[in-house]
Formats: structure tokens, C-alpha cells, sequence
């Protein structure tokens, strides 16, 4: 696979499918530029475990930012033995006494692995420093060690991006009304939400000092607009399309289902329970 050709004319593709009447983008447009994505992403997958590489992808933003959606866009076609999705929950009383960073690093990719973390250690600088779950003299120390600790992860051979999903206020109210008026979603909506909806300000100011301390040459943050779901999606699985430095995979011959013989035994009439057919 090029690092060129294909993935251009999977990419260019995609931006054709976009260019829709009145910038609308619409379900079909969407589908069809995803699917091309999907594709490319499937040959990554190939190229990550054919190299060994080691692949951590980070996805922070407010709640309703659309991270959990682009995610699951990000990962609906490829393996999860290969792209592993890590969303931790809250630490435990074992954990709290552990140096902050320990119960992260167990979860860092090994060769031909693709880590995703929803959320990750950055909780230290924007949920927990927000919320008051630890104190400034330990979000103090996280900013400040933080650059060195990736520093050493990248050093390690770690492919490290760091994504920022960026929503307006009215967006993101938007998006947490739906929840609640949608059974469907409400199970999204925690305590943590309503908690930390009206901090708004507090959570932009814990976000700037974030990424004034922790952009960095060698693991900066990208920020991506969310307010449009499919368009963040698109865009963020382009990019890392873009950042993943890919090249010729292993010729693979064509593959022909093997000819099977039916019938050598004949299955026994079981007094098995079946599902019921309602549909």
C-alpha cells in the first residue's frame, strides 16, 4: 500500500462524496466517505501488525463532544484483537495510592496493537481538577511531568496522537437534552454530566492550561470541531490516515473458499429451545 496513491484517492474520494448541495451532509454522502475510510483503515490494520508497530490514540473533550461516536466510527471495521479500546472507570481505593500514571500504562500498546483510550490521563487536568477529586498541587505536578512521560513513550517507539474533540455550549446542551429525552441514550448521561454542566468556564480554563503545558513537539494536540458529528468522524479517521506512516504491504494471494463436503452426518433431532421467531 502507498503511503501515497492509494490512500489520496481513498481520501480524495471522500472529500467528492462530501461536496453535496448546500454543504449538507447527508446520510448517503456519509456513508460513502466512511466506507471508503473503512477500507483504507483495514489496510492500516494490515500494516500495523505486519510492521509491529505500537499505536496509542488518546480522545478527550466535554461531555457530548462526540467522542464515544467517533470511536465507534473509527473502529466498526477492524479487528478489536488489533484496535483495543480502553475507557477506564473510576479508580479504586488501590489505585488512588498508586502513582497516577501506573494503572495507565498497562493498557499502552505492544507491537501490532492500536490503543484508543476514551479518555485518558488527561482526566487529571480537566474532570478530576474541575470536579475537585484531587488537589491543585497534584494537577500541578501532573502538567509538569506529563511532557516528559510521553516523551519516553514516543522514545519507546509509541505512535502517540492526542485528540481534542472542540463543542460549542449550545451544541453540547443540545446533544445532553437528547439523552434524557431519549431512552435509547440515557444510560450516556451520569451524574457526572449534570454535575459538571454548569462549569463550563472552569472547564475551558483547565483545557488551555492543558495544552499550553502538554502541546508538544513530539506529542502535540490536534483539536477537531465536533459540531457536526459526521463531519468530526470523517475527519479524524482522515487525519490519522494521515499520521500513521504506512507503506507496501506483503503480497497476499487471492483467497478462494476451499471446497467442503456436506452431508458424511446427519445432525441429531435434540429437544432444543429456540428463540422465539417475532420478527
Amino acid at each position: 500500500m502507498g503511503k501515497g496513491k492509494d490512500k489520496r484517492e481513498a481520501e480524495k474520494s471522500a472529500r467528492e462524496a462530501l461536496a453535496t448541495t448546500g454543504g449538507v451532509l447527508g446520510r448517503k454522502e456519509y456513508e460513502h466517505a466512511l466506507e471508503e475510510l473503512h477500507v483504507e483503515l483495514v489496510k492500516l490494520q494490515q500494516w500495523v501488525v505486519q510492521e509491529g508497530l505500537k499505536v496509542c490514540i488518546l480522545f478527550e473533550g466535554r461531555d457530548g463532544a462526540g467522542k464515544g461516536g467517533t470511536i465507534k466510527a473509527l473502529t466498526e471495521r477492524v479487528s478489536p484483537r488489533v484496535f483495543r479500546v480502553v475507557a477506564l472507570p473510576a479508580p479504586t481505593e488501590r489505585e488512588k495510592s498508586q502513582m497516577y500514571i501506573q494503572r495507565y500504562v498497562p493498557h499502552l500498546p505492544a507491537a501490532g496493537e492500536v490503543v484508543i483510550f476514551d479518555r485518558s490521563w488527561y482526566n487529571r487536568a480537566g474532570v478530576e481538577r474541575v470536579m475537585g477529586f484531587c488537589g491543585e498541587k497534584d494537577v500541578r505536578w501532573f502538567l509538569q511531568t506529563a511532557p516528559q512521560t510521553e516523551f519516553a513513550m514516543v522514545k519507546s517507539g509509541i505512535i502517540l496522537l492526542k485528540y481534542w474533540l472542540e463543542v460549542s455550549p449550545e451544541e453540547q446542551e443540545r446533544r445532553l437534552t437528547a439523552r434524557i429525552d431519549d431512552g435509547r441514550k440515557l444510560w450516556k448521561l451520569s451524574p457526572m454530566d449534570l454535575k459538571s454542566f454548569d462549569r463550563w468556564d472552569d472547564y475551558s480554563e483547565a483545557r488551555d492550561e492543558m495544552f499550553e503545558t502538554t502541546d508538544t513537539e513530539w506529542a502535540p494536540w490536534y483539536v477537531a470541531r465536533s459540531e457536526n458529528k459526521k463531519r468530526v468522524r470523517l475527519n479524524v479517521i482522515s487525519h490519522i490516515l494521515e499520521k500513521i506512516p504506512t507503506g507496501k504491504l506483503e503480497k497476499q494471494g487471492k483467497i478462494v473458499l476451499p471446497e467442503r463436503k456436506i452431508g458424511r452426518y446427519t445432525p441429531k433431532e435434540l429437544p432444543l429451545k429456540y428463540v422465539p421467531e417475532r420478527f
